[in-house]
Formats: C-alpha cells, structure tokens, sequence
C-alpha cells in the first residue's frame, strides 16, 4: 500500500498518522499543501487532525481551497480511498468529498480525552477489521467536533449503513452520536475520533490497529 499524508500549516498529528500507517506495512509519502499533484500510485491519501491556517473563518475552509485539495478531490472521484481525521475531516466536509459539517462543540468547550465508540458497520475497506457493535477507544482532542446534517442526509447515512461509528456517550452534541462517516462509495472515512493515536500500548491503546492493518489488507488484496 502506497500512502500519502497531507501536511498543512498548523497539521500536528501527520507524523502520528504516517507512523500508524508504516506499522500496518505503508509506503508513506508527505506531500505539502502546496503541491498540485499526488506522488504516482498512491492508493490512500491521509488528511490528518491538527488546525491548519489556525482554523481561521471555518475549521478546514482555508485548506480545503489548497492546491493539493483538487488532487485529493481527482483521487477520491477515480476511487481511490481517503481517510480524513478530525481537522481532515472537517476539510473533507469542505471539499464536498463528505455530507455535512462539523460544528462547534455543544457546550462550548474542547474536549481532549479517550472515548468508547461503537462500531456501527464492518462493511467498508476501514473498519472490515472490527465487529459490527465493537465498542474500541480512541483519543478525541477538537473544539468543533459536532456533525450536523439535514434530515435527508442523516436519514441516507443511516439507511445506507454509512455510520461508520458512534459515540457511546456524545461529548459534543453530534446529531444522532456520530462519530464518523463513509462516502457513497465506501471508499471515503472522515471521523473525528484518532485512530492514529491508539496504535501503540505505550500510548494508552491499540485499537486503532485493526483499521490501519484491515485498510492496507484492503488494498493489497486489490
């Protein structure tokens, strides 16, 4: 598997994500913001958490307009695969890649601390290595964490069975617990939650493992 991890202004967990990746067997490369192309056959780009430009206007509004986002656009409409988490996730939203958009926190405050969520489908190339209804723990760490999407557009998640994972306890007000979300083509994940930083026992957790090891099956065996 050949990845590719997006490195913004103010992106701080592109080093975390490239090290997961390497574990699960990937070839990593880190592409700056600025550059207009992917490195030739790349599989998966990695958007990763952190607040690039500041988060300034919206949280993932300046990055998404990057030069390097129309390539990452181009990948996912040929579908390749992407995986956004938290700030890559708010970018993706941006890009248009995925419905919705993430809010502020209800209460208003950040929240940093290691969560229980459920596992809503094991049907997609990310989370084949978990049980449909596994709980798993994963460090949160944003301010603007709260997905918010219209009636249509929860009622099609839903029914298409594009939840990739809930909050067992909501800590930001995410409309109907939603931590994480496929595209149409299953090939897109955008959460929240780091599965970058539960990987390592040394950190608190490993199980963050499965989807990194599950994805590169994924794409080796295509």
């Amino acid at each position: 598997m050949k990845a590719a991890v997006i490195v913004f202004p103010g992106s701080n967990c592109d080093r975390d994500m490239a090290v997961a990746l390497r574990a699960a067997g990937a070839e990593v490369a880190m592409v700056w913001h600025k550059d207009r192309g992917l490195p030739d056959g790349v599989d998966l780009v990695a958007v990763p958490g952190g607040f690039s430009f500041g988060d300034y206007l919206r949280c993932g509004a300046i990055a998404a307009q990057s030069p390097i986002c129309r390539a990452v656009v181009d990948h996912a409409r040929r579908g390749g695969f992407v995986i956004g988490v938290c700030n890559g996730f708010q970018v993706l939203a941006e890009t248009g890649l995925l419905p919705g958009a993430l809010m502020r926190n209800a209460r208003l405050k950040f929240v940093c601390k290691t969560l229980d969520l459920t596992v809503e489908t094991a049907d997609s190339a990310f989370t084949s290595g978990y049980r449909a209804g596994q709980v798993v723990r994963y460090p949160v760490a944003h301010h603007d964490g709260n997905y918010f999407a219209d009636r249509d557009i929860l009622d099609r998640l839903a029914g298409e069975d594009r939840i990739a994972f809930r909050y067992a306890e909501n800590p930001n007000g995410s409309q109907n617990g939603i931590a994480g979300i496929l595209s149409e083509n299953r090939r897109v994940l955008g959460l929240m939650p780091h599965p970058e930083r539960a990987v390592d026992e040394g950190h608190g957790g490993t199980d963050g493992q499965a989807l990194f090891r599950s994805l590169a099956g994924a794409l080796v065996a295509a």
